[in-house]
C-alpha cells in the first residue's frame, strides 16, 4: 500500500525527459513526483554562446512545465558541451558522433548545464554549473568500439561518462554529476533556498507524463 505523504510537502516536478537527471534526482533521495517534459525547439539561435544557450532552454522548459502545475516545484535543466565557442550537438547518427570524439579527442571541454526552478508564487531561479573534461587521445579503434555500443545516441558531445566512455576522461574539474546532466549540489541548494524541503522524506509514486 502506498503511503501518503504529508499534505504540506509540494509535489516536485521534472520538466525534463533525461534518464540520467532522473536517476540523479532519485539516488539523492529527490525522486520527482511527476516527469512532464515540456516539448521546445532546442536548436540555438544565430551566433548564441553556450552558457546564453542552457540557461535559456532550461527556463523554457520549466516555464512550459509550469504552466500546468501552479502548485508544484519544476525543475528544467539542460546540458551542452563546448570546445570552445562550439556547441556540439546531441548526436542522432554514427557519423555525426564521430565527428565529435575526433574534436574532443586529446583536448579539454567544458560540459555546462543550467537548472531553473520554478516555485509557486516566486520568481523563476536559474543557476549555471560549467565542469572541465579533458579526454585522452582516442585512436580510431577506440572510436570505433565506442560507436558500436550505441551509447552515443541522444548525447550532447557523443558521450556519456556514466557508461562506457568514462574510459577516455583523464582529467575532470568541478562535478560530475553535471557532466552527467545535473549538478546535484546546486539543485539541492536552488530548491532548498526556495523552500522546497530537500530534507524530508519523499514516498509519493511517480507520474509520467512523456
Amino acid at each position: 500500500m502506498q503511503e501518503t505523504p504529508p499534505s504540506n510537502v509540494p509535489p516536485l516536478v521534472l520538466a525534463s525527459a533525461s534518464p540520467g537527471r532522473l536517476q540523479l534526482l532519485e539516488a539523492a533521495g529527490l525522486a520527482p513526483d511527476v516527469v512532464a517534459p515540456g516539448a521546445i525547439d532546442e536548436r540555438p539561435l544565430p551566433g548564441e554562446l553556450p552558457a546564453a544557450l542552457v540557461r535559456r532552454l532550461a527556463l523554457a522548459k520549466a516555464e512550459r512545465t509550469a504552466r500546468e502545475h501552479a502548485a508544484a516545484f519544476v525543475l528544467g535543466a539542460d546540458t551542452v558541451v563546448a570546445a570552445g565557442r562550439r556547441i556540439l550537438p546531441k548526436t542522432d547518427d554514427s557519423d555525426q558522433a564521430r565527428r565529435c570524439l575526433e574534436l574532443l579527442s586529446g583536448r579539454r571541454h567544458r560540459v555546462l548545464t543550467a537548472i531553473a526552478v520554478i516555485a509557486p508564487k516566486r520568481p523563476a531561479a536559474v543557476r549555471l554549473v560549467c565542469s572541465t573534461v579533458a579526454f585522452k587521445r582516442l585512436a580510431a579503434g577506440e572510436i570505433a568500439w565506442y560507436l558500436a555500443s550505441g551509447e552515443w545516441r541522444g548525447k550532447a558531445g557523443a558521450y556519456a561518462i556514466q557508461g562506457r566512455a568514462a574510459r577516455f576522461v583523464r582529467w575532470l574539474s568541478g562535478s560530475y554529476s553535471n557532466v552527467v546532466g545535473l549538478p546535484l549540489f546546486e539543485t539541492v541548494a536552488l530548491l532548498e533556498g526556495l523552500g522546497f524541503p530537500v530534507w524530508t522524506e519523499r514516498r509519493r509514486g511517480r507520474e509520467d507524463e512523456r
